[in-house]
């Protein structure tokens, strides 16, 4: 069989997923049906098979649904919030009377390529219960000192605003990219047929970057999914596990006390997780297609 010129330009690339990607991903799967930790580490003769008795673990494990709670949480409270102000700031930048427009959307990416070690230095200062600049300014309003990483009900929130302010600058250009594919036509022929701007943005604005909207949501779904740099450097976790998230979780099952096929298990639900709730949903301008093709009239 003569294989196409096309497979041998392709090729190097798809070696390279195999042996750094897809051989370490079915080799964790694997490890996950397994009872490997430092005693396998050291001989291999003590590796057990186990089947599903760690994925049966994590269903009685009170520390997995915790974990699981708090990335939820994350996902349902820092994601929207993620996806709106990456919106209002690429307009704002996009607008046509912003001056420096270039000047604007490098300040505010800056965050996205700042080490979150940094960013989690400044942060901490401005979450000190009582120099802390957050609590300065609550202060002028009346309010009394919080303790944003200390208190269980805080830090959470605390993590997302933080986590927000780091990663909104991506999604940002992104809307900034799917703003500027709008023809400028369509705002002329809208403002002479008498639209304000609410009515522009509403009816222009927002169908036309539906797919923009998807795509940013996906991913960002996918990153928040995947927060664990974040309590790592900020909380570790704590305090009482309210910023224990399931990748922290299993980075700690792994490499804190060894138990690598538990926490290949974790990843494995993980994704899973990811992945259902990625899938959910058809694109719309696919169900929207699929409707039309069963309304056209048969030849």
């Amino acid at each position: 069989m003569r294989l196409s010129p096309a497979f041998w330009f392709v090729a190097p690339a798809l070696a390279l997923l195999a042996v750094f990607f897809f051989l370490p991903a079915a080799a964790a799967l694997g490890l996950s049906f397994t009872d490997f930790d430092i005693y396998a580490l050291a001989d291999i003769r003590r590796l057990r098979f186990v089947g599903l008795d760690n994925y049966r673990r994590l269903a009685g494990d009170a520390e997995f649904w915790m974990a699981l709670r708090n990335t939820l949480y994350f996902v349902a409270v820092g994601g929207p919030l993620s996806v709106l102000v990456s919106l209002a700031a690429a307009l704002l930048v996009n607008h046509r009377l912003t001056p420096f427009k270039g000047l604007f959307r490098s300040l505010l990416f800056l965050p996205v390529v700042t080490t979150l070690v940094a960013v989690a230095v400044v942060w901490r200062y401005l979450y000190q219960p009582r120099y802390g600049v957050l609590n300065y300014l609550l202060s002028g309003f009346g309010v009394g000192p919080v303790d944003w990483l200390g208190d269980p009900d805080w830090a959470m929130p605390a993590i997302i605003l933080m986590a927000v302010w780091k990663n909104f600058g991506f999604n940002m250009i992104v809307f900034v990219a799917g703003l500027q594919s709008i023809p400028e036509s369509l705002y002329e022929a809208a403002s002479i047929d008498g639209a304000g701007a609410r009515q522009r943005f509403f009816h222009i604005t927002l169908p036309l970057l539906a797919p923009t909207f998807l795509f940013v949501a996906v991913i960002t779904m996918i990153g928040h999914f995947q927060l664990f740099a974040e309590p790592y450097v900020m909380t570790q976790g704590g305090p009482a596990g309210s910023t224990l998230s399931l990748a922290l979780l299993m980075y700690q099952q792994g490499f804190r006390w060894w138990n690598l096929g538990y926490a290949s298990a974790i990843a494995f639900v993980l994704f899973g997780l990811v992945l259902g709730l990625t899938g959910l949903r058809k694109p719309r301008g696919a169900a929207e297609e699929d409707s039309e093709s069963r309304s056209l009239p048969k030849p």
